[in-house]
């Protein structure tokens, strides 16, 4: 294995980890505050068991998310030197804010676990909050790095050096906003969906049942809202990414023919020594109308790309559509649990009820690992998108892939101790004394 497909391994192998558990960090605080907002207004024993059970997930993803997310750090410099000798000085400030929120989330989590009858009632419920929103700011600050390397600026490129380096302008890149909306709604959605799921499967078993009922309605509710508003993000990120990138655009798509009024494909097969796609549902003009709010306007398709700037159109494609498709069955699955709940009550004391949404658990995370994929593998072959290739970012000292194993055995580890946590915590939140 080469250098640099080792290397790409090892970034997306780890990214596609932290992305899990730095995402259950940021919301989970907020399912954490609600219930416990709900124990002080209402005294209901069963809101303060349920948020000290959630307190101690709280805990353990932060811990998760601050080790794989501290790894990621020294892999920026260690795999990438060429990339951090340039964009260090340009994107500093977003790194060096998101371990200042972090340092504020480690502290308001430290006064919420041991605060529990030592500080004023409704001080030790704000430290909570502020968790939530520290951890929400350190995500959005990263994304804000990222969206940089879709949409750099804030810098003058000239003879391949960076000058007149303004920071703040490359921290509030293009890409920034639109990104971070859609990746702070894929955590609540996912986040919601999969806790929702696992409470559900409790009560399927007559475990808690109260208790796990209030514990997914709080859940389910912040998954919901987050699915509904999220085909609206991802509206602004398609037409931004269109301006930008058109040919991760058309990878996306697996648009291959520049043509006016271009039609949506849902589903396909890509053949991309032919350059086409099999097997697809076409949507005439409704690409043209996505992208720029207009039927006819002209979509570039891949053919008109230089070949070696084309990211690797199956992989796009199919992240893409998972995406999309997996969002549409959760916005749906939203709609479905506010009508139950709101007209159709009758419906929650059936078991498919519960079923459904215990089928649902996984796949908020799916479609944000797809998400994902399309956002970084749909930028190659650029880091920097248009000024630097990821081939020359990449570190010259050989051996890399056996960091990538190394990588892999440890974080494989690290899942298996975390399953066996939420394992234990689920077994003494089901425990009736």
């Amino acid at each position: 294995m080469e250098n640099l497909d080792a290397a790409r391994l090892q970034m997306a192998f780890t990214l596609i980890f932290h992305i899990v558990f730095a995402c259950i960090g940021m919301v989970m605080p907020f399912f954490m505050v609600v219930s416990h907002k709900k124990w002080l207004n209402t005294g209901n024993p069963v809101y303060l068991k349920l948020t000290k059970a959630w307190q101690k997930g709280v805990a353990i993803f932060f811990v998760t998310g601050a080790v794989s997310g501290t790894a990621l750090s020294f892999e920026l410099g260690l795999l990438w030197p060429g990339f951090m000798e340039h964009a260090g000085p340009i994107i500093g400030m977003p790194f060096s804010l998101e371990g200042a929120a972090f340092f504020v989330e480690a502290i308001a989590l430290g006064f919420y676990l041991y605060g529990w009858g030592k500080i004023s009632p409704k001080f030790h419920w704000f430290t909570g909050v502020i968790v939530g929103v520290a951890g929400v700011a350190s995500g959005i600050l990263v994304v804000s790095a990222n969206g940089w390397m879709n949409a750099p600026s804030g810098f003058d490129y000239i003879d391949g050096q960076f000058l007149n380096i303004d920071p703040i302008k490359a921290f509030l890149n293009p890409a920034w906003f639109t990104q971070a909306l859609h990746m702070v709604l894929a955590a609540f959605t996912a986040t919601g969906f999969a806790v929702a799921g696992i409470h559900a499967y409790q009560i399927i078993k007559n475990k808690q049942k109260d208790l796990h009922k209030k514990a997914f309605k709080i859940a389910i509710t912040f998954g919901a809202i987050a699915a509904i508003l999220q085909p609206i993000s991802g509206d602004l990120s398609a037409k931004d990414v269109a301006e930008r990138q058109p040919v991760k655009l058309a990878a996306m798509e697996a648009h291959y023919k520049t043509s006016k009024g271009a039609p949506l494909y849902i589903g396909g097969i890509v053949d991309q020594e032919k350059k086409e796609v099999n097997y697809k549902i076409a949507i005439p003009k409704a690409l043209s109308f996505l992208a720029f709010g207009d039927f006819n306007a002209e979509v570039k398709g891949l053919n008109d790309f230089p070949e070696d700037e084309i990211p690797n159109v199956a992989i796009v494609h199919y992240a893409f559509q998972t995406m999309v498709g997996l969002g549409t069955i959760l916005l749906l699955a939203g709609l479905f649990f506010f009508f139950s709940n709101y007209k159709k009550k009758k419906w929650l004391t059936k078991k498919i009820f519960w079923k459904v949404f215990v089928f649902l658990t996984p796949l908020g995370f799916i479609a944000l690992e797809a998400g994902w994929i399309v956002t970084e593998v749909g930028r190659q072959p650029w880091i920097i998108h248009k000024i630097m290739r990821t081939k020359d970012a990449v570190t010259p000292v050989p051996g890399i892939v056996y960091s990538f194993y190394l990588y892999l055995i440890l974080y494989s580890m690290l899942t298996i101790t975390v399953a066996w946590l939420l394992s234990r915590q689920i077994k003494s939140l089901n425990n009736t004394n």
